[in-house]
């Protein structure tokens, strides 16, 4: 008679088995690819109890344990001023998935919510500084956010319409404001929607974003129909663009990583402005380009 599974068992067995190739491939690409984790890395995995942080947590667990490079992990959760109803589900989930989470206090969500202008900026804001902070002090020298492929394109459309200007979100980075830290995203390449049909297939329950200002805004969503979420609004729209176009997604994200600086008219780098100007007439000359919207190819012109 074989061994029945317990909950957390077969909540891995769906990564190692069922998910395999929509998560846990994807995830250990990133890893390699982005080159997110080296030999003595002390890793502070951010949870904040969604969907996508708590799949983080499992997914660098199981690394920790089948991976030839060492490296330790701790499972941090800030209590930015969750709902006791709330914490509680945290805890509850870590304890059914065996994450051993260490929890400390903040005040984010009462100093966002009193916030008159662009909460939720402040809010990601400050939860970063005390994760970076919190990390720190646990001799931890990196730490681990859920974001994933679709927060990359969604991150990317937004800084065209509404930020005017060409900005992507890197795979890891280093921090400006704790020397020595860097951020790593190793769901990078997972898609949102395979990370949902893996909570559902597990029949998992996890938060929200759980502040007063987006519960606000969920309701508002549910009642009328609408919300002034720009990202929801991205989202729709690469929803809408993908019914004729199924692969627009990709041709977002495979745009950030092979970026033409010779066709930019100007662009930023490390705090400095440049222009196409300054080399201009140093510059071989450059083929212009045209997009060919019958061949969706972008073809080069003729001189």
């Amino acid at each position: 008679m074989s061994r029945e599974l317990t909950p957390c068992q077969l909540i891995e067995r769906s990564i190692n088995k069922k998910f395999r190739k929509e998560l846990w491939t994807p995830f250990m690409h990133a890893i390699r690819q982005y080159e997110l984790i080296s030999p003595g890395d002390r890793i502070a995995v951010c949870i904040s109890g969604g969907k996508d942080s708590m799949l983080l947590a499992k997914l660098m667990q199981e690394l920790g344990r089948h991976t030839t490079v060492p490296f330790e992990l701790r499972f941090l959760v800030m209590n930015p001023g969750y709902s006791e109803a709330n914490l509680n589900r945290i805890v509850e989930n870590a304890a059914l998935m065996q994450v051993p989470i260490e929890i400390f206090e903040s005040n984010v969500f009462e100093a966002a919510n009193n916030a008159d202008d662009n909460p939720c900026y402040l809010c990601a804001r400050m939860r970063r500084g005390f994760l970076y902070s919190e990390a720190r002090r646990r001799g931890c020298n990196k730490i681990a956010l859920g974001h994933h492929f679709n927060d990359v394109i969604e991150t990317t459309v937004m800084g065209m319409f509404y930020g005017a200007q060409l900005q992507a979100m890197l795979p890891k980075l280093h921090s400006t404001n704790f020397e020595g830290m860097e951020l790593i995203r190793p769901l990078y390449c997972i898609h949102e929607e395979d990370i949902i049909a893996w909570k559902n297939y597990n029949h998992l329950e996890f938060l929200q974003c759980a502040c007063r200002f987006t519960e606000n805004a969920a309701e508002s969503l549910r009642r009328n129909g609408n919300s002034n979420s720009k990202r929801l609004e991205t989202k729709r729209l690469i929803a809408t663009l993908k019914q004729t176009n199924p692969d627009i997604d990709k041709s977002i994200f495979n745009s950030i990583h092979s970026c033409c600086l010779d066709t930019m008219v100007g662009w930023k780098s490390r705090g400095q402005t440049y222009s196409f100007l300054t080399h201009y007439d140093d510059a071989r000359p450059v083929k212009d380009t045209e997009p060919d919207l019958q061949m969706n190819v972008i073809p080069d012109a003729e001189d």
